[in-house]
């Protein structure tokens, strides 16, 4: 029986969860997390991504410091509390959103990213604030609103407190919108649920990665609750770009530029 190699770094090499193929890992991080093989989009975390579409040294962040409280004193498997601290010391961000000012080939905007690393990147009070102080600051300065969407939806562990920032943010793009401003959105795997049924579907652009997720319930629930069989592809960026809830969809290397783009069409 011929002996297994034990002469190759652990890590080195890693399989596409789409397509299969074994991967090695530097040429993925080089294709920004894309397969080489098939061109499946892989999750990526908030800080990876505003490296990829932000120019270099530009990212100034605000409210790095909020962090959420225990409005229900909730407890599933284990109290929300501890749940929290668990998610900050995995992916050393306080909370599942990053938000902040940049400049995308030259062009300031104001940037939010969502992290799906943490709690899926699910809505509750803080994340809220941050997405609406960033949209306040957009229409306070005059700035391209950018926002980066990968969200479960809103965090069952703040009850309500949670639902209410679907409206919150909601009014706040209103406010952006009466001033001019512009908000683009880069739909990314997943964009669902409260996100998907508020901030993350106001964009006077609405862009998507390739293949993303995007919708409001999962396909089984909606499956089962309608009794009926769904499209192929359903509630795939494709599939929404087809039926009009998607405008462009744009491979993550041509995201930099695409914006940009926007932006200058746009006269931001």
């Amino acid at each position: 029986m011929q002996n297994e190699r034990t002469d190759i770094p652990a890590g080195v090499w890693e399989r596409c969860q789409s397509c299969g193929a074994m991967l090695y890992r530097e040429e993925v991080e080089q294709n920004l997390h894309v397969c080489p093989e098939c061109g499946f989009h892989r999750r990526i975390d908030a800080r990876t991504r505003i490296a990829q579409l932000v120019d270099p040294g530009t990212f100034e962040e605000f409210l790095d410091d909020l962090t959420p409280t225990d409005p229900l004193k909730f407890t599933d498997r284990i109290p929300y509390p501890e749940r929290i601290k668990s998610q900050q010391k995995a992916t050393g961000e306080r909370e599942a959103v990053v938000v902040g000012r940049a400049y995308i080939r030259g062009r300031k905007v104001i940037i939010g990213v969502m992290n799906p690393a943490f709690i899926m990147a699910s809505m509750g009070a803080v994340v809220g604030e941050k997405v609406t102080a960033a949209i306040e600051r957009a229409t306070e300065e005059n700035l391209p609103m950018i926002m980066v969407t990968a969200s479960g939806g809103a965090r069952m562990q703040e009850g309500m407190v949670s639902l209410v920032q679907m409206s919150k943010t909601s009014a706040a793009l209103a406010r952006l919108d009466d001033a001019g401003g512009l908000y683009i959105i880069v739909a990314t795997d997943p964009t669902t649920a409260g996100v998907a049924a508020s901030f993350a579907s106001l964009g006077d652009v609405i862009l998507a990665e390739p293949g993303a997720m995007i919708g409001f319930a999962g396909p089984r629930v909606i499956a089962n609750t309608i009794k009926a069989e769904l499209p192929p592809g359903f509630q795939t960026a494709e599939f929404m770009r087809t039926h009009g809830f998607v405008d462009r969809i744009v491979e993550r290397k041509n995201l930099r530029p695409e914006i940009a783009r926007i932006i200058d069409y746009c006269g931001k």
